[in-house]
């Protein structure tokens, strides 16, 4: 891989022909058409929060320096970032007036500087390192100069490893957070369109888990129609089975939730009498085991984290069993008093026992000491949830 030190190259040269797409918060072109600010393999534009973006513009107005950048450079003679995107965005945005800093305490943008400054900022030259190599060198060297800064989640290194057709038309849909359809997808989805992970999950969900052999297999894909309507159907399959909308279900395993159970029948009115009483049951520790607990008929209360019983309930309970079971010189299990085997008349340590409810608690029995009995290991984990 070629490499060579630019030191020549100012602010201004830069700015150039700056276009900013502001619905996809995206820098795309620069230092007069000839640079590709934003190529598929990078991360979207993070900076445009106020701080990180400002703090850029203010930098190079108190002299500071702002590091390396590094442009690689195509056969077609075009140049792309390959790191410093987030830099020279935020430098485009204030160079044409669509980003406001405070300033010599006021607020101000580039027009509003006086004409040494303005010159200052034009002026001020940037450090960069212009490589040249095959396509596995430079996403190499990527990953290599992403080790420091905001770092890369998995799916924006994936992107950047599959850069492709594909993952450009994923990212238009998926990672752009003024698409109107993020309000819908962000009740089940949890995550930042920007940062990629709104698209990770739709691929997440298609491939089952499998997402590196999914984007390797559609990486020349020119169009996203499978994973798109895989996860339109995972969502409109949720909002049809659950009426109401509770801040739980965000983030939830819906595809594997999917593939599980959406053969199965459910009545829409049913279900949502059913989560909303759980919803107010104070034994539910687990409220997001709410919506597996009902599709699967309400009969693994293991996933609601079912409020055990405490450990003074615990003991009176087992202090009480055993000293009847003593006087009646039978099993302090009742189970185990009830049969006829050599532990009929075995008293067990507490540790040796569990606390069960009497009247399970999926058919109503409440966690208090008066639904609590003590049964033996063997005895408890057979009898479930039953």
């Amino acid at each position: 891989m070629k490499t060579q030190l630019r030191t020549d190259i100012t602010i201004a040269d830069i700015c150039k022909g700056f276009v900013y797409n502001e619905i996809e918060g995206k820098g795309l072109y620069g230092w007069n058409g000839k640079l590709i600010i934003q190529p598929e393999y990078q991360r979207n534009y993070i900076y445009n929060d106020g701080k990180k973006d400002v703090a850029v513009a203010q930098s190079v107005l108190r002299g500071f320096p702002l590091g390396l950048i590094y442009f690689t450079q195509r056969d077609d003679g075009m140049y792309e970032v390959l790191d410093g995107q987030q830099r020279i965005t935020s430098l485009g945005r204030f160079r044409t007036n669509k980003l406001p800093i405070m300033f010599d305490g006021r607020e101000q943008n580039y027009n509003s500087l006086n004409d040494e400054l303005k010159a200052m900022f034009d002026n001020t030259p940037l450090t960069i390192y212009i490589c040249q190599g095959t396509e596995k060198e430079i996403k190499e060297w990527f990953q290599i100069i992403n080790i420091g800064g905001v770092r890369l989640n998995d799916q924006e290194m994936r992107n950047a490893i599959y850069s492709g057709p594909f993952v450009t038309k994923m990212k238009a849909q998926y990672s752009n957070s003024q698409n109107p359809m993020q309000m819908k997808w962000g009740a089940y989805v949890k995550g930042d369109p920007k940062r990629q992970e709104v698209m990770q999950t739709v691929i997440d969900w298609v491939s089952h888990g499998n997402i590196d052999g999914y984007m390797a297999g559609h990486r020349r894909d020119n169009d996203i129609n499978e994973a798109a309507g895989y996860f339109e159907s995972v969502i409109d399959w949720v909002s049809g089975v659950f009426k109401t909308l509770h801040k739980e279900q965000c983030g939830l395993p819906w595809g594997e939730l999917y593939e599980k159970y959406h053969t199965q029948p459910y009545n829409p009115d049913e279900v949502d009498d059913k989560v909303n009483e759980l919803m107010t049951d104070e034994y539910v520790t687990n409220k997001r085991g709410i919506f597996e607990y009902v599709l699967g008929g309400c009969s693994n209360a293991a996933v609601l984290h079912v409020r055990l019983f405490d450990q003074h309930t615990i003991k009176t309970v087992y202090e009480r069993q055993t000293q009847k079971a003593r006087s009646e010189h039978i099993s302090n299990c009742p189970l185990c008093a009830m049969g006829s085997g050599a532990n009929k008349t075995k008293i067990y340590k507490l540790s040796e026992m569990d606390a069960d409810h009497v009247t399970a608690w999926s058919k109503g029995g409440s966690t208090t000491i008066d639904n609590c009995q003590l049964l033996c290991k063997t005895h408890n984990r057979s009898k479930g949830n039953a």
